[in-house]
C-alpha cells in the first residue's frame, strides 16, 4: 500500500504518466484485497452427482463454504478454493441413520469411523421407547464433547413412564401419571427433541394401553413432532400392532414410522406385499405412515422380547419361540453379563454343553439374568441376543417401498454387524448385486426421505442452502465387511465424508474434527 500513496504524492508534486498513475491505484487495490479477511471455500470437481432428490446422476461441481452449500452446477474455481477432485466418484448428502443405538456409551468414541466408513453423517437416537434419558442429555453431551457426526434424538416413553410411574409399572397408567408423563415430554420437546418413541414390546412400555401413548403423541403433535415405534408385536400379534400404529397416526394426525419394519415370524415369510398394501391405504386415506428397515434377516434384542406375558417359567412359550419365531440354533447370545463365557454361542450350543433342552435352557439363561440384574442394579446391560427370524425376500421387499428409509439399529460395539455394515450392505446388495433399487433411490431412501420421516430441516439434499453434510464414494466398491464372525470388520468404498462443511474422513481414515451437532426438531410438514 506505501507504494500507491508514494506515487500520488509524487503526483502532486511533479508531473506523471497515467501509465505510473494506473500501475499505483492497482498496487493500492491488491494490497486492500489483502487486507480484506476472505473467506477460504472447498470446490468439489469431477463428481457424479446423486443430489437426495431421487433424480438421476449428474455431472455437477458443489462449492462449500462454512457449514453450508453455497453453490451446485458448473462452477469456475476461485482465488481461495480448496479443490477436491472427486475423479468421478458419486457425490451424495451424508447418510441420514433413522434409527441409531451409536449413542450407547455417551459418544465416549467421538471419532466414530464404524458410522464415517459408511458415509453416515447424522444418526437419530433415543429409539425403542428410550428409559433412561431423554433428547436433553444428548444435547448436553454435544455441549460437551461433540462428536464427528451429527445426532439428533426422539423422547423415549420408557423414560417419561419411569418418570412417572418408578418402579410401579407393570399396571395401566392413571390420569395423573398420564399428565406427568405429558409434562416431561413437553420439556423434552422443548429442548428440541424430535417426538416420542415406543418401545412396546419392552418394559416399562409392554405395560402401557393406546390410549395412553395417544394422550403422550397429541402431545408431540402439538409441538410439531413425529411418533415412531417399535411396535407391541413383530411376530404373532403383528396385525393388531401395525393397527395400533395407523390408529395413533389417524386419530392424532401425527406422522407415524413403524420402525425397523419386519415379519418375525417363520408363519408370515413371504407376506410383506400384503403388509405394504395395507400401509399404502392408510396413506391413501391419509395417515402420514412412513417406515425404516436394515438390510439384514436376523435381529438383537433382549432374550425376554419373545415373551409377550413376561412369564418365564412358561415352557410352551419358549418352545415356540424356538420353533416359529426362530430356532435355537438362530439365537446367538449378544451379551450375557452372568457369564461372559456364553457370548458367541448359540442356544443351541448352550443346551447341548448342559444336558438340557433347548427351551429349558432359554428359560435358564433369562432367569439368571434377571437374577444378575436384580443383584447388579448399576449395570444396565445385561443381556442381549441375535434372532434370525426374518426372510431375505420380506426384509427386500419392505427396503424396496418408497416410504422406506434405512436404519441400522445398530451400535459401535456387539456381534450384530448392522451398526458397522448396513449402509453399505444396501448399496452393495440391492443397488449393485440385486439391482431392487437405483442408485438415486438407494440414496434418497438414506437421506431426503430419512430427514422428512423424522422432521431434520436443511439436510439430505445437496442443493444451496443446505448444510454441507456430504459423501463421496465408489458405488462399484462400497462393500459391508462386518459379519457376526468379524463384528468389528468396517465397510470400504467411501473415500471423504464432510459433515457441517469439516472434513471428518479422508482417504478412509477419521480426521479426529468433531464437527457434529445436536439437531433440534423442525415443524411437521408435508414427507415427500
Amino acid at each position: 500500500m506505501a507504494v500507491g500513496f508514494e506515487l500520488i504524492a509524487r503526483r502532486r508534486s511533479a508531473p506523471m504518466s497515467l501509465k505510473t498513475l494506473a500501475a499505483g491505484l492497482a498496487a493500492m487495490l491488491l494490497a486492500l484485497a489483502a487486507m480484506t479477511p476472505a473467506t477460504a471455500s472447498t470446490l468439489i470437481v469431477g463428481a457424479r452427482l446423486v443430489d437426495g432428490t431421487g433424480a438421476a446422476p449428474r455431472a455437477a461441481s458443489v462449492r462449500i463454504d462454512g457449514d453450508r452449500i453455497v453453490a451446485v452446477g458448473k462452477l469456475r474455481r476461485q482465488r481461495l478454493d480448496t479443490v477436491v477432485d472427486a475423479r468421478g466418484l458419486v457425490l451424495a448428502p451424508g447418510f441420514i441413520d433413522v434409527h441409531s443405538h451409536h449413542d450407547v456409551g455417551g459418544f465416549a468414541e467421538r471419532a466414530m469411523p464404524p458410522l464415517l466408513a459408511q458415509g453416515v453423517t447424522t444418526v437419530v437416537v433415543g429409539q425403542d421407547g428410550a428409559r433412561f434419558y431423554g433428547a436433553a442429555h444428548i444435547a448436553e453431551l454435544f455441549a460437551k464433547a461433540p462428536p464427528s457426526v451429527n445426532a439428533a434424538s426422539y423422547t423415549g416413553h420408557g423414560f417419561v413412564r419411569s418418570g412417572a410411574m418408578g418402579d410401579d409399572y407393570k399396571r395401566l397408567s392413571t390420569p395423573a401419571e398420564v399428565a406427568k408423563m405429558q409434562a416431561m415430554l413437553q420439556t423434552d420437546l422443548d429442548a428440541g427433541s424430535l417426538g416420542l418413541s415406543t418401545g412396546l414390546e419392552y418394559d416399562p412400555g409392554i405395560y402401557s394401553d393406546t390410549a395412553e401413548i395417544i394422550a403422550l403423541a397429541r402431545t408431540a403433535a402439538a409441538a410439531g413432532g413425529r411418533y415412531i415405534s417399535h411396535l407391541r408385536s413383530e411376530d404373532v400379534a403383528f396385525d393388531a400392532a401395525l393397527g395400533e400404529l395407523l390408529e395413533i397416526g389417524r386419530v392424532t394426525g401425527i406422522p407415524v414410522q413403524a420402525t425397523h419394519l419386519k415379519l418375525a415370524i417363520v408363519d408370515r415369510w413371504g407376506q410383506a406385499p400384503a403388509v405394504l398394501a395395507r400401509l399404502d391405504k392408510a396413506r391413501a386415506d391419509g395417515v402420514k405412515v412412513t417406515a425404516d428397515v436394515y438390510p439384514y434377516e436376523y435381529w438383537q434384542s433382549s432374550l425376554t422380547v419373545l415373551f409377550p406375558k413376561r412369564d418365564f417359567n412358561d415352557r410352551a412359550a419358549a418352545a415356540f419361540a424356538l420353533t416359529s419365531l426362530s430356532t435355537p440354533e438362530g439365537m446367538l447370545i449378544a451379551e450375557y453379563a452372568p457369564d461372559p463365557a456364553l457370548v458367541g454361542k448359540t442356544i443351541a450350543q448352550i443346551a447341548t454343553a448342559r444336558g438340557q433342552s433347548p427351551p429349558d435352557t432359554y428359560l435358564a439363561l433369562i432367569r439368571d439374568a434377571e437374577a444378575y440384574a436384580k443383584a447388579n442394579p448399576g449395570v444396565t446391560r445385561v443381556e442381549a441376543v441375535i434372532g434370525t427370524s426374518m426372510a431375505a425376500k420380506d426384509v427386500a421387499d419392505f427396503t424396496a417401498w418408497p416410504w422406506a428409509s434405512i436404519s441400522s439399529d445398530g451400535m459401535l460395539l456387539g456381534l450384530h454387524p448392522r451398526g458397522k455394515g448396513a449402509f453399505a450392505k444396501v448399496l452393495r446388495l440391492y443397488v449393485r448385486e440385486e439391482k431392487r433399487l437405483t442408485l438415486a433411490e438407494a440414496v434418497r431412501k438414506m437421506t431426503s426421505l430419512a430427514a422428512d420421516s423424522v422432521g431434520i430441516k436443511d439436510r439430505g439434499v445437496v442443493r444451496a442452502g443446505a448444510y454441507a453434510d456430504l459423501v463421496l464414494f465408489d458405488p462399484d466398491t462400497i462393500t459391508d465387511n462386518a459379519t457376526n464372525a468379524n463384528p468389528e470388520a468396517l465397510a470400504t468404498g467411501v473415500s471423504r465424508v464432510w459433515v457441517n462443511g469439516a472434513p471428518v474422513y479422508e482417504d478412509g481414515q477419521p480426521t479426529h474434527v468433531f464437527a457434529g451437532r445436536f439437531l433440534k426438531r423442525a415443524a411437521t410438514g408435508p414427507i415427500r
